[in-house]
């Protein structure tokens, strides 16, 4: 059964980090309701669904993927961009600590979870300024045990590397390629969304099924026409926090 380790948000949501955004006004009622929506359907999708404890005083902390990077063969707790997150790493290693053996980055390292994708026995590593090259580094030192291998793609115009790509399956990205340079991508089928929904690019795979963001309704047309079992997911508020569908839960078997 897969697993998804996620958190609640609140009032603090209000208060996110923000960098290639301007800041407008967050619903938090509706920001709330549509994460509980947002777990329902991984409920809904045979996903064990474990929720950590609110940070009222880490306004991202909802975004939990970013503490960390979980493979079938160990887990490794990163250590965030934004000093303002780094308090949220502890409690996601806790829990973390019951399903995986760990590996810690340290100081000077940067990364945020955002900024890997793994495909195959590659981890795409973004290079954004949440992820720095002493990150890159430590990452690649704490994989080759694991027979992983660490790959640099650049970013440009966007927070993280999931904004711009991420995996559907072991063989296939979706993209849009204006924010990334994938040109150390060997052998990937990618996958282009429409160029008016560049948030498109985000997808969450859950089993067989792809999670699409509900505000990018030509990208979920596109992965239907392509035989994908396509369910759209309202996650609009957290988008106005540069959030998106995998940002909100660390998810593996």
């Amino acid at each position: 059964m897969p697993t998804a380790i996620t958190r609640p948000t609140g009032e603090e949501l209000l208060r996110c980090e923000l960098t290639h955004v301007a800041r407008e006004p967050i619903d938090v009622a509706r920001a709330m309701e549509q994460h509980a929506a947002y777990l329902d359907v991984l409920r809904k999708l045979g996903v064990d669904v474990i929720e950590l404890e609110r940070l009222p005083g880490h306004p991202d902390a909802v975004f939990v993927e970013d503490t960390a990077l979980v493979l079938d063969e160990g887990a490794v707790i990163l250590r965030p961009g934004a000093a303002s997150r780094r308090g949220e790493t502890a409690s996601v290693a806790a829990e973390l600590a019951k399903h995986r053996e760990l590996f810690h980055l340290s100081e000077p390292a940067t990364m945020d979870g955002g900024d890997l994708v793994a495909i195959g026995d590659v981890v795409l590593v973004g290079q954004t300024s949440r992820t720095n090259h002493a990150g890159l580094k430590a990452l690649a030192h704490a994989l080759l045990p694991l027979g992983m291998r660490v790959k640099a793609a650049g970013v440009r115009g966007c927070l993280h590397l999931k904004s711009a790509c991420t995996a559907i399956d072991a063989e296939t990205l979706v993209v849009h390629r204006p924010w990334v340079d994938l040109r150390r991508v060997e052998g990937a089928r990618l996958i282009d969304v429409p160029a008016e929904e560049p948030a498109g690019a985000n997808v969450l795979s859950v089993g067989d099924t792809v999670l699409v963001a509900a505000h990018t309704p030509r990208t979920a047309e596109l992965l239907d026409g392509l035989g994908y079992r396509v369910r759209t997911v309202d996650v609009s508020e957290f988008a106005k926090a540069e959030g998106a569908l995998t940002c909100k839960s660390l998810l593996f078997r």
